[in-house]
């Protein structure tokens, strides 16, 4: 059947959608060798709550952990509550925490890999650098304690805070200093999150890359890796290059992913993407051709979804979350498009509609009557005749 999509323009056009899925293998569950691979995955809300968007989040726990054991199931690490999950944006503290106990003991039980963000947002008000602090190191022991690898997240208190840095210099390097097992530190740029423009003390990006060298070469047996979310590949190849044997580059770049996971002579890039919570089955086929040593076929499989994931990710780009649920509820991982903090309404029509072209485009639907039907359901709630 012919759909009719709305175009930015308000008029329609015709979208015949794709008659199969793609012919990607089902997921082995066997770990990828040549990378890292961590999809930050998003939560399920539960749509028959009784919350509105100032209320604690609503979570769907089975359908929640239902969708990491499919991560798992490709071979991909799960991230846990990150940004991806909504922390700040209709996620609190307390979910989180509950998110990151429920996951942790999943991950036990699946046999996957976790990796879970601790931050400073049960902080509610103006704070000073202890204050800060002290909160880290809540959430930093909460995750050492579920036996999660800790992503030291990017902090908005402490962005308030902080007047130079020294800072940052001080509190990252206490935290390190207090860390078990060594952690992944979280660099958001505020095209994800405006609140952390200036991060590590500088508006100028030359200036906080070396603070933040400065913070992993004082503590370079604490640190895993680093996670950088700039949307700038030339500053990540740069910084990688820069990074101290053995501590690791994860890229959070979902504008370049396939570019700098495949690397060049002088290295690569790990993974930590929340454009792999939709693509993870292509995502895994194209890393476990690179395990192979295949690197056209890599770039055959995973260079054509960088259109979708720009689609997804354009500005406001925090609000790519909408898009990724969106998503994940046409191919079946959910039986609705709710979301926490009612965000299901943060993209407009067309925005959806062109993210349902480009994933029909590239086979992610293991069900595309599904799709089509979930997607005729949508059009007609929001009035457009068929």
């Amino acid at each position: 059947m012919t759909l009719l999509l709305p175009r930015d323009d308000g008029t329609t056009r015709p979208y015949e959608p794709c008659p199969a899925p793609s012919q990607a293998p089902p997921g082995s569950g066997a770990p990828l060798t040549s990378r890292t691979v961590f999809s930050a995955a998003h939560v399920v809300a539960d749509p028959r709550a009784d919350v509105s968007p100032d209320s604690p989040a609503a979570v769907d726990w089975d359908a929640t952990l239902a969708f990491r054991r499919h991560l798992w199931a490709q071979g991909l690490g799960v991230a846990e509550a990150m940004d991806t999950a909504q922390r700040g944006m209709g996620l609190d503290w307390t979910g989180a925490a509950e998110l990151i106990r429920r996951s942790a003991a999943e991950a036990k039980s699946a046999g996957g890999a976790i990796a879970c963000g601790a931050g400073t947002d049960q902080l509610t008000a103006s704070a000073d650098l202890l204050t800060v602090r002290a909160a880290y190191e809540e959430q930093l022991a909460l995750v050492e304690e579920s036996g999660a690898q800790v992503i030291l997240m990017a902090s908005r208190a402490l962005a308030a805070v902080a007047t130079s840095p020294d800072d940052y210099l001080e509190t990252y390097g206490h935290l390190l200093r207090q860390a078990s097992e060594p952690v992944i530190l979280h660099w958001l740029g505020p095209m994800f999150d405006p609140a952390l423009t200036g991060y590590w003390g500088s508006e100028d990006l030359d200036e906080a890359t070396e603070t933040f060298l400065d913070v992993i070469s004082a503590h370079p047996d604490k640190v895993d890796g680093i996670k950088i979310s700039l949307l700038d590949p030339g500053r990540e190849i740069a910084l990688r290059r820069r990074l101290p044997d053995g501590v690791r580059c994860y890229t959070g770049d979902d504008f370049n992913y396939p570019e700098l996971i495949a690397g060049d002579e002088q290295g690569f890039s790990h993974a930590l993407l929340g454009i792999f919570d939709p693509l993870a089955p292509l995502a895994a086929e194209a890393v476990r051709a690179l395990d192979m040593g295949d690197t056209k076929t890599f770039h055959a499989r995973l260079d054509p979804t960088v259109e979708l994931s720009r689609h997804l990710f354009q500005p406001p780009t925090r609000f790519y979350k909408t898009g990724v649920v969106f998503l994940a509820w046409l191919a079946g991982h959910q039986s609705h498009f709710t979301m926490v903090g009612g965000l299901q309404s943060a993209r407009s029509l067309p925005h959806l509609c062109h993210a349902y072209e480009l994933a029909d485009g590239l086979g992610l639907f293991p069900d595309p009557l599904l799709a089509e039907s979930r997607m005729k359901s949508l059009l007609a709630t929001y009035g457009v005749d068929q």
